[in-house]
């Protein structure tokens, strides 16, 4: 039991779920509490493991997954015995026929203390599969070692659920039906992106007592300062603008950026996303879809020298401060027009921080018409992002 808890959390991790060591102690125990009944042995462990109720769908998948019913595989073992014992019998001209039509010979003492062992092996086989579900389980795992020979690590299971092939496809490689499986995940994503952009509200286990706070939460406990609060400094909201590459090469990413942003508006004093090919578009997320608030072109060639012009003249001194943070979103690649980077750089000036998210591989960056480098050196950070994991895991590091 204990080893298989163990392999389960390990795949909840590799799913993208934390678990500290002292939550795997706890599961363990819950699970020796309640046993191997299926529906009290997943609340168990989602009590224990699950912290954040968006990791909820992500820990029911996983568990329906690593528990699933086992197939028959003890008959498919035992057709291949008998066809092993034909193949034994076949090969001794006649002689084995005519051994099993004689009367079986007594078994001598020491025969029968010979297999005693795995008899007892056997037997203790068999009590096993008829009443654990989860040594079943173990039995029936694709990928796994059948060498009786020790080892200390687990082998790599031979497949990937459709969710992580999703996470980890390279947005080049999406086509529309990966587009549209990955819309239910992206929703997923974004709650867990609120949830952890919601943990710097929380609060926190320093700072000065709040005397007249504590008070009131002891009334619950009939006067008892049993939960003292604290005072503290919570982060300031941040102004939020996105600039977004709707070119062809990257508006699936584009899209899912926007997707991702629109639940945790709250968590930002203000939020204003745009829209580029070769000009600036204000737009917003509704119901899904990417909602232009004005003519977008999204058949010109990329101009992103163009697109830092246009909105520094119409928005740049109006939205800009110091309290601003700027994400922009695209592959830098500008058909070898002007890049003009001092405009980029006049951005820079103005706001708090300056990010640019870059859905193509590192090893392109810089090739062909492509000019990151020039607008890297103007940048707080440029984040490589090839798929959705990468995405998810850029924003909660830079937001």
């Amino acid at each position: 039991m204990r080893d298989v808890t163990l392999r389960f959390i390990s795949d909840l991790r590799a799913a993208g779920l934390r678990i500290s060591v002292s939550e795997s102690m706890d599961a363990m125990q819950a699970v020796a509490a309640v046993g191997i009944e299926r529906d009290l042995l997943r609340e168990a462990l989602a009590a224990s493991l699950v912290k954040e109720e968006e990791d909820r769908p992500l820990f029911d998948e996983t568990f329906a997954r690593f528990f699933a019913a086992p197939t028959l595989r003890r008959k498919g073992k035992h057709h291949e015995q008998v066809s092993a014992g034909e193949g034994q019998k076949a090969t001794v001209n006649g002689a084995q026929s005519r051994a099993t039509e004689r009367p079986p010979k007594q078994q001598r003492p020491s025969e029968s203390s010979a297999h005693e062992p795995s008899e007892r092996a056997n037997e203790q086989e068999r009590q096993q599969e008829s009443e654990s579900l989860i040594n079943q389980q173990l039995e029936s795992r694709p990928g796994e070692n059948k060498n009786p020979a020790p080892s200390t690590q687990h082998p790599a299971p031979a497949f990937q659920s459709p969710r992580r092939t999703i996470l980890e496809k390279p947005f080049k490689a999406f086509d529309s039906r990966d587009v549209e499986a990955a819309k239910g995940l992206v929703e997923e994503l974004a709650r867990r992106l609120r949830g952890h952009l919601s943990r710097r509200y929380k609060h926190s286990k320093r700072g000065r007592l709040d005397f007249r706070r504590t008070i009131r939460a002891s009334i619950s406990h009939g006067g008892v300062p049993i939960e003292p609060r604290l005072r503290h400094r919570r982060p300031g909201k941040l102004d939020l603008i996105a600039l977004c590459d709707l070119s062809g090469s990257v508006a699936v990413v584009s899209d899912f950026l926007l997707a991702l942003l629109a639940p945790a508006a709250e968590y930002f004093r203000k939020v204003r996303t745009f829209a580029y090919v070769d000009r600036p578009c204000e737009v917003s997320f509704e119901h899904g879809h990417v909602v232009p608030h004005a003519a977008l072109g999204l058949y010109a060639l990329s101009d992103f020298g163009k697109v830092l012009q246009q909105f520094c003249q119409e928005y740049g001194d109006q939205l800009l401060t110091r309290n601003t943070l700027v994400l922009i979103l695209g592959d830098a690649r500008n058909n070898r027009r002007p890049p003009r980077p001092d405009l980029l750089a006049h951005l820079r000036s103005r706001a708090k921080k300056l990010i640019w998210l870059n859905p193509e591989p590192r090893e392109r960056w810089n090739t062909g018409d492509s000019v990151i480098g020039r607008y890297a050196a103007k940048c707080d950070v440029v984040v490589e992002c090839r798929n959705l994991r990468e995405l998810l895991s850029a924003l909660k590091q830079t937001l």
